[in-house]
């Protein structure tokens, strides 16, 4: 006899993990964060056969207005989703659930790998079969949403994920050449990468604002960050990572190799110049030229923000046996450094000392076009030579379709309206002033 039933936290949170599938999106710290920040109400239910738990669900309600919500479970369902039988009886039961709060509907956005390819873009083979369980979700009732390219859908439909479970040197081997060439590089220019604290989220937030600023896209607030990491690092632990530069360091190193520069080139006779001395003293000059140019540029920047700066701040949360790199904050100087390859390979490190088995890098584009936007993000992080996943996408599960299209088609499309009628009158209120 099948009955769903609200789930207390620890027996919640031990069947979740305990699935191949877990995802923080599902975890119990993620329904009291959205409850915090994002103002929706988490429950977290269960399907028991007797006594046994044989599914579970973290379910997200928004509150519209008239009383009525949607409902929203991140990741979808955690059961066997090629068993059609509880999935079934899985969604009849969520579905009572949805109509008794006047839920429009119910979106679910499962961890099924639609398609994979590794490093060298062979495909990989998949398994279970997606197009057996997309069929057990729509025969379900529920209604698929399209395989968007972008990031039109409430988490990314695409990733990167490396298997933490291969040895790290073939890990390593994975990543492309010029990943390895600038992290060589930023190594030698003694790169440092910390962990940090909760005391550190300022610094966080602040590289984040200065991404949101170079790349066009919203951030959210400090307090924001700072509810996340103190929620996650209840039970399950977030890692901050901090990649620095020290300056000072690096300038008596420059300074070092331009005073042997300059020797070498005393040490060449100054008349009856052969060939190859003349050769050698155009390279000297051309190196020593680079490094007065360098020494200025560093020197300006110790001037500017001292000794040590920090480039970049990653955000890695952790929960069962998988990490995702959640945000990534970069300054817009000292690129050249490539303090935020270091970075990367530093976390990565770290997740594959804990004995996780996943590295999710959290976020890619289906859209390969090369006039995308985020192509790069793309490129960036395919250099590390993680497989390119694609998930099956979102569903829903309309319960009240006249009420679906008002809040989903029609409220959106007057909203849309309502901003290019707003930008209108400011443009034409510019122009009355000029």
């Amino acid at each position: 006899m099948y009955k769903l039933v609200n789930l207390a936290k620890d027996e919640y949170e031990n069947f979740v993990k305990s699935s191949k599938k877990s995802h923080f999106l599902q975890s119990y710290a993620w329904g009291e964060f959205s409850k915090k920040e994002k103002h929706l109400t988490p429950y977290y239910l269960g399907l028991k056969d007797d006594k046994k738990i044989v599914a579970s669900a973290l379910i997200l309600q928004k509150h519209l207005p008239f009383n009525y919500s949607y409902f929203y479970s991140p990741r979808g369902f955690v059961l066997d989703y090629e068993n059609s039988k509880i999935f079934n009886t899985m969604t009849k039961e969520i579905i009572k659930f949805v109509k008794q709060k006047k839920g429009i509907f119910l979106k679910i956005d499962p961890d099924i790998i639609r398609k994979s390819y590794n490093y060298k873009d062979e495909e990989n083979k998949i398994t279970p079969n997606p197009n057996k369980i997309f069929e057990i979700i729509t025969n379900a009732g529920f209604k698929h949403l399209g395989f968007t390219k972008n990031f039109e859908t409430n988490e990314p439909r695409y990733t990167f994920r490396i298997d933490l479970t291969q040895n790290l040197d073939d890990i390593k081997d994975h990543f492309s050449k010029t990943t390895k060439q600038r992290i060589n590089k930023a190594i030698k220019l003694k790169t440092i990468v910390e962990i940090a604290s909760e005391k550190d989220l300022d610094e966080f937030y602040h590289l984040m604002t200065l991404t949101e600023e170079r790349k066009d896209f919203v951030s959210y607030s400090k307090e924001y960050y700072k509810t996340l990491y103190k929620i996650f690092n209840i039970d399950n632990k977030m890692t901050l990572f901090l990649g620095k530069v020290n300056l000072a360091d690096i300038l008596t190193d420059l300074n070092k190799e331009k005073k042997e520069i300059e020797n070498n080139i005393k040490e060449i006779p100054s008349e009856n110049l052969s060939k190859s001395n003349k050769n050698k003293l155009k390279e000297f000059n051309k190196r020593l030229d680079k490094l007065k140019e360098d020494i200025e540029k560093y020197e300006s920047y110790k001037e500017k923000y001292g000794s040590i700066i920090t480039l970049n701040a990653h955000m890695i949360i952790e929960y069962a046996d998988k990490a995702w790199v959640l945000y990534a904050g970069n300054h817009n100087i000292l690129t050249e450094t490539y303090a935020n390859y270091h970075t990367y390979l530093k976390h990565l490190e770290f997740c594959k000392e804990r004995n996780l088995k996943v590295y999710d890098q959290f976020g890619t584009i289906g859209d390969l076009d090369k006039s995308n936007k985020r192509l790069g993000l793309h490129e960036f992080k395919k250099k590390f030579g993680g497989d390119y996943i694609e998930f099956l996408g979102e569903f829903d599960y309309i319960t009240n379709k006249l009420m679906y299209i008002i809040f989903t088609k029609l409220v959106p499309f007057y909203r849309k309206l309502i901003r290019k009628k707003s930008q209108k009158e400011i443009k034409n209120e510019v122009s009355r002033t000029k």
